[in-house]
């Protein structure tokens, strides 16, 4: 299978890694772009076409999106033949929202101290942090300009043990908005680098 990865906001590929070395040692293909998380000229509209602009032409995707880029994988979806979209401890948007209001929709409240990477290993913590990158506010007021959920099939995993994102919410953020129960697994809200066996597994269900 051919997939492709869509970090969240201040993350880059790097935070990828260890996901993509256990799905290409599966055989499947892996596209990783970089989203100009820190041009503050580039709105939503700009990652969407990083992202379709790393995809060579093939065989249909599926769409991994991690937290913020939960707005932008629903976008990638009306331009890429896309088999399945799956959101990792991600944001669920409703048409025209912008992320910037999506806090205040969904109640969340903010969590203090390490929400990231708690749950990791130290040394692999820090190299993460290492890895964080600027998040510009480009696209945070731009609407996700959707009509309706993209007619691919759609899967959710959340983390059992995400600080920014509480299993609990995103149980009924995702069951409000899609209507579905999302699936579970081990992790914080970086579940590819605390569980990339893990999640590659599920990936490849």
């Amino acid at each position: 299978m051919r997939f492709v990865l869509i970090h969240g906001a201040t993350a880059s590929s790097w935070h990828w890694r260890p996901l993509t070395a256990e799905l290409t040692r599966r055989g499947h293909e892996v596209i990783a772009p970089d989203l100009p998380s820190d041009d503050p000229t580039a709105g939503l509209a700009q990652y969407v076409d990083t992202v379709v602009n790393a995809v060579p032409a093939g065989d249909p995707v599926t769409v991994v999106a991690h937290s913020m880029a939960g707005f932008t994988g629903v976008l990638v979806c009306e331009r890429l033949p896309v088999r399945e979209l799956v959101l990792v401890a991600a944001m669920v948007p409703e048409p025209d929202e912008r992320i910037s209001e999506w806090w205040g929709n969904t109640g969340l409240e903010s969590a203090d101290g390490d929400v990231f990477f708690h749950d990791l290993p130290a040394e692999l913590a820090a190299d993460a942090r290492a890895h964080l990158r600027e998040q510009s506010k480009g696209p945070m007021d731009d609407p996700c300009a959707f009509d309706r959920w993209p007619d691919v099939p759609t899967r959710v995993v959340i983390a059992r043990d995400d600080r920014l994102f509480p299993a609990e919410f995103l149980r009924r953020v995702t069951l409000e908005r899609l209507g579905v129960a999302p699936d579970e697994m081990p992790g914080a809200h970086f579940p590819m680098l605390g569980h990339p066996a893990v999640l590659a597994d599920y990936l490849g269900a």
